[in-house]
């Protein structure tokens, strides 16, 4: 049987560090969590590295909205990729698409060449993200990704998440066959990984286990707003250990 892997989502250091005391065998970092995740600063790749020493993948996302890209963005997302690892990261999580659905393959294969390259021999995971799950065709979208050689699909089954997406999680699962690891996302927590983990045969997991804390802000000016229209500016996403900590739980039972 493969080996289990419980992956957590987190834009801080302090989700970070909450995602460690958990039990987290390895982090995907973003900023911007509220709007799916974009690309974090090479500053908080180096200190998310050095504050917790766990395997880090680091989301290649410039901006939210699809996953087709203009040649500018394209040409942002291979320099990051080089600069990402040369800060410290032991991953990459990434997407193309063509306009027609599919795996853009040389833009993907620019990228996965740039991060390659700056790792100066060491390895480095690359991984497919969600892009998987508005693709065209998801059993072609899995070859395409083999043939690139990534190491990881993180996908929720095409739908809004893993649970009810479990029947296509099943088959990609038969049809990765072990040549690519398959990390279902999206909805999942410590109740439904026993039964994802049934139904599917998959191992690997990725959650954010986030909840929300108060602003350390004590003066409050109200009607103010600085973001998206309904988040609260005074309440905080954040990693929550205690939630971590019942998935690896979930996850070392099975």
């Amino acid at each position: 049987m493969s080996r289990s892997i419980l992956e957590i989502c987190v834009d801080s250091t302090a989700s970070a560090l909450a995602a460690q005391a958990g039990g987290a065998d390895r982090l995907e970092l973003c900023a911007d969590l509220s709007i799916g995740g974009t690309t974090p600063s090479l500053a908080l790749v180096r200190q998310v590295k050095a504050e917790t020493g766990l395997p880090v993948r680091v989301l290649l996302r410039p901006r939210a909205g699809d996953f087709c890209y203009d040649r500018w963005e394209l040409a942002q997302m291979e320099e990051l990729a080089a600069a990402l690892v040369g800060a410290g990261a032991d991953g990459i999580v990434t997407g193309v698409l063509t306009p027609e659905g599919d795996l853009d393959l040389p833009a993907m294969e620019r990228i996965c060449q740039a991060a390659r390259g700056a790792a100066q021999g060491r390895p480095v995971a690359l991984a497919l993200h969600r892009a998987f799950d508005v693709c065209r065709d998801a059993g072609a979208c899995l070859e395409a990704a083999c043939s690139l050689g990534l190491d990881t699909i993180l996908t929720s089954g095409q739908v809004a998440d893993a649970y009810t997406g479990r029947a296509l999680l099943a088959r990609m699962q038969q049809q990765a066959a072990g040549r690519i690891e398959i990390l279902a996302g999206s909805g999942v927590n410590a109740e439904n990984i026993p039964l994802l983990a049934r139904e599917t045969g998959i191992r690997s997991f990725h959650l954010s286990g986030k909840c929300t804390i108060p602003s350390r802000m004590i003066f409050r000016r109200p009607g103010v707003p600085m973001g998206l229209p309904g988040f609260a500016e005074f309440e905080l996403w954040q990693t929550d250990p205690e939630a971590v900590r019942r998935a690896r739980q979930a996850l070392d039972s099975l």
